[in-house]
């Protein structure tokens, strides 16, 4: 890929490149046209002092200031801290980690505002060779559902438009992502409703290739669930039951939170929840299903990218 080979070419001039960037504008050398590079424009933002550090880390600095064209997707300081990434956080990850979060906010073309695909949810490529996907309705440009808070920062190698949180690149499927992410209740439901008699022998197989969207709860949900049934543990549930609970947390296809709006919204298996942006803990997003009364969940995480579709993680369990 065109990102990546140039980074391979020019990684030894890396120590160079950024003080000289740094540096320059002390310079007086009118003969000397100015640089107005992607690097450049990073390093002259004050707001993109973390994502400034992750170049020089990543070593990607003398690539976003090579020939382009490039689009850079940039979470500024206030979008790390949103994405609970600190300086020393970022510091605690290795160079091809960084290097790898990075490329993924990348792509080998200008793509301006204006010719972002409208989607929703376009496939579009990234400089690590994994996919991003693009919305743009009447609310602006959303990528892996993630707002673009200003576009069109015009650089003389590309564009960087700025977004609201850091986008992290898929590791693995849904299930793969569940158990990444601790979610080991969940992961337990569904072992046992894929394995037990009377249970379905393709549901972990579906929820890994498929693409869909679940809302994840945590353990803890769970935990709340068995107490309000007066039970102990998850293989006390019913069969059946745990198959209708957990089929009523699945939506098919890709539904990011810029695809979620007020109201109901259908899931994969029948039946519907209800939707609602601000009426959660901080006027966040929440989720309620039919048996939940007056119950609604709160959406603690979203937008988590899997391989094969969207997580978002609640705080309780969805009932029919």
């Amino acid at each position: 890929m065109q990102l990546q080979k140039f980074f391979i070419k020019t990684s030894f001039f890396v120590a160079l490149s950024l003080p000289v960037v740094i540096t320059s504008c002390d310079k007086d050398d009118d003969s000397v046209p100015a640089s107005n590079t992607i690097t450049d424009l990073v390093v002259a933002d004050a707001n993109f002092s973390t994502l400034e550090a992750a170049v020089v880390k990543a070593n990607l600095a003398a690539t976003l200031s090579g020939t382009g064209p490039f689009t850079v997707f940039a979470p500024d300081d206030a979008a790390f801290t949103a994405s609970g990434i600190t300086p020393a956080a970022l510091n605690s990850l290795t160079q091809p980690q960084v290097q790898s979060i990075l490329l993924y906010h990348a792509l080998n073309a200008k793509v301006t505002a204006a010719t972002v695909p409208a989607g929703p949810n376009a496939k579009v490529t990234t400089a690590s060779g994994d996919s991003v996907f693009v919305t743009k309705n009447s609310s602006g440009v959303f990528v892996n559902g993630v707002k673009v808070t200003q576009a069109d920062i015009n650089a003389d190698n590309g564009v960087i438009h700025k977004i609201g949180r850091v986008l992290t690149p898929p590791t693995g499927n849904i299930v793969e992502t569940a158990v990444a992410a601790g979610l080991d209740s969940l992961v337990k439901a569904v072992t046992r409703a894929t394995t037990a008699p009377g249970g379905d022998a393709t549901l972990a197989g579906t929820l890994g290739t498929a693409t869909l969207t679940v809302f994840a709860p945590t353990n803890a949900a769970f935990t709340q669930l068995l107490t309000a049934l007066s039970l102990t543990n998850i293989n006390e549930i019913p069969v059946a039951t745990l198959l209708a609970v957990l089929r009523y947390h699945v939506v098919g296809g890709r539904a990011f939170s810029s695809d979620l709006a007020n109201g109901s919204l259908t899931m994969l298996a029948g039946g519907s929840t209800t939707i609602n942006l601000t009426n959660g803990d901080g006027g966040g997003p929440t989720i309620k299903g039919n048996g939940n009364g007056t119950a609604t969940s709160n959406i603690t995480a979203a937008n988590i990218i899997c391989r094969n579709g969207v997580v978002h993680v609640i705080d309780r369990v969805l009932v029919p």
